[in-house]
């Protein structure tokens, strides 16, 4: 067992030529990195010294039987006052590479983030040559504004927020910012020897792209799986995604940019246009190249770009890595991800489309938050918190990504309902993206578990065409995928982990409009497939 203490507070920190105090872990931005084993289990003290609440979820950890310290607000947990404490107990299982721990609740994880590495067990190698080191690369962002403000102003007014003022690598913009030389993000390697890199995307509602001028990558894992290893020019990485990747120093001696950007599916949504750059120097004698020379990224609207790297990523699929697909399903689910509008409220003024409020749903539901968090009531069965009545299917079935599709169907129903799952049921989940207000990407991500995205396309899903091509011999194993605007994309688990599951979209704008619905895996007949107790400090709402 591991233990790490973490204590949330305010620290000043300066980034374009600003400082200001920003919600800090040990006073580190980004956060301290866990390091584990398979299998192992750590506990984290989070001490709360900070002026607001706060919760951490570890992300991509399955957290087998014990959602207790999984982390999201209202979901499985009340919030961490401002001077209290909660020991999070945080159980490895077949988790292999690398993941991620975040706040989650409200705004915080743009500051309140940092890396989960996990080697092999003793006695096991990494399935690819041992590299000379290994480095964390953390994909950021910066407002030079209060976080919190931004997210206030966005929700109160019903717009899209505004966007961050620069990109980061490792807590610093790079040098084509200004003020920021001096800090930019340097990596030293030797020529001939080959580095593993472990890139996470902690920014709040940008997919990016990511590339090192002159040199090829080659992925070999996401989201703590090992995948077949993948030659590429550039990486495109979803909001709450891992890749690692190998980096073979085998150009001529000089400085090389990395280099990350946002990818960007809707028009009419502003986003952050600039470049966020790290350098790679090469050990030597030599006078680099001045600028060091950048690599070329695909255009922020390459919708190819994304889905053709995505759908090149395959699951090793080895002896040692094998892959359980779940051929035979007991439980089909479809659901719809929509942008929606709300009316505003008599006494405000909003600038949403129409006059009206900008809000997000699955199956036509917006979820509302609850007094006291699901997995509390449903654990003490408590009435009167939730419903059972989350949807299996669309409510009502359309042309989903129409060029066109009627203001009626926009505005979505306000609830608190769950789907439950028997325990060792086999599921396919269909995500459907919609053209509703505006179709545009959406990061899901699904808490307690792993899933095989087995499939995906544009357009509407067709039930008697599309399972026909579906990969179920080595989909990736992820726990975050991006559905691409106006597509579709299927995935498949086994539900083995009972609990209180939240489910959303990784856009940080989405998630606070509404878009997440939650699972609670009902629990199985032996003494080893029912939910552990809850410790004894759960925060209190």
């Amino acid at each position: 067992m591991r233990r790490f203490y973490s204590q949330v507070k305010e620290a000043p920190y300066t980034r374009l030529c600003s400082t200001k105090n920003i919600l800090t872990v040990n006073g580190q931005f980004p956060g301290p990195t866990l390091y584990a084993q398979t299998g192992d289990t750590i506990i984290v003290d989070v001490q709360n010294k900070g002026n607001q609440n706060i919760t951490i979820h570890w992300h991509g950890v399955k957290m087998p039987r014990y959602p207790w310290s999984d982390g999201p607000e209202f979901i499985t947990q009340c919030p961490i006052k401002p001077g209290g404490t909660f020991s999070q107990k945080i159980v490895l299982s077949d988790e292999e590479g690398t993941l991620w721990w975040h706040a989650h609740s409200e705004w915080s994880r743009a500051t309140v983030h940092g890396a989960i590495i996990i080697y092999p067990k003793n006695g096991t190698t990494y399935p690819f040559p041992k590299p000379q080191a290994e480095v964390p690369l953390i994909l950021g962002e910066w407002w030079k504004s209060d976080i919190q403000e931004v997210m206030e102003e966005f929700m109160e007014n019903g717009r899209d927020p505004n966007n961050s003022d620069a990109f980061l690598i490792n807590g610093q913009p790079g040098d084509l910012y200004s003020c920021s030389r001096p800090d930019t993000f340097k990596l030293t390697v030797e020529y001939g020897k080959i580095y593993l890199l472990r890139m996470i995307n902690t920014v709040m509602n940008n997919i990016l792209f990511f590339s090192v001028a002159n040199h090829q990558i080659t992925v070999v894992g996401t989201d703590g799986s090992y995948t077949k290893p993948l030659k590429t020019s550039y990486i495109a990485i979803s909001p709450g995604q891992t890749i690692d990747f190998l980096l073979e120093a085998n150009q001529k001696p000089n400085h090389y940019y990395m280099a990350a950007r946002a990818y960007n599916s809707a028009p009419a949504v502003p986003f952050d246009t600039t470049t966020t750059t790290a350098i790679i120097q090469y050990e030597g004698n030599y006078r680099p190249s001045s600028p060091p020379p950048l690599p070329q990224l695909p255009a922020f609207n390459d919708t190819s770009a994304l889905t053709s790297f995505a759908g090149s990523l395959r699951s090793l699929a080895s002896k040692d890595h094998p892959v359980n697909v779940p051929l035979k399903i007991s439980t089909n689910l479809f659901f719809t991800l929509s942008i929606n509008t709300l009316p505003c409220a008599s006494n405000n003024t909003c600038e949403g489309p129409g006059g009206n409020r900008l809000s997000a749903s699955v199956n036509n539901i917006t979820l509302q938050t609850t007094p006291i968090d699901i997995l509390e009531a449903y654990y003490r069965q408590i009435n009167g918190i939730y419903g059972t009545d989350f949807p299996k299917f669309p409510p009502l079935a359309f042309n989903y990504t129409a060029a066109s599709l009627p203001v009626q169907l926009r505005t979505p129903r306000r609830a608190t309902e769950v789907r439950m799952i028997q325990y060792n049921s086999t599921v396919e989940l269909v995500f459907q993206g919609t053209n509703l207000v505006a179709g545009v990407d959406h990061p899901m991500h699904l808490h307690g578990y792993s899933f095989y995205v087995v499939g995906w396309g544009i357009g509407n899903f067709d039930k008697d065409k599309d399972p026909k091509n579906y990969n179920l011999v080595d989909p990736p194993l992820q726990n975050t995928f991006a559905v691409p605007k106006n597509g579709w994309a299927a995935i498949r688990f086994k539900a083995d982990n009972p609990g209180v599951w939240f489910m959303h979209c990784h856009f940080e704008r989405h998630v606070s409009w509404g878009m997440g619905m939650t699972f609670i895996v009902t629990n199985g007949n032996h003494p080893d497939a029912k939910i552990l107790p809850p410790p004894p400090d759960m925060p209190r709402c």
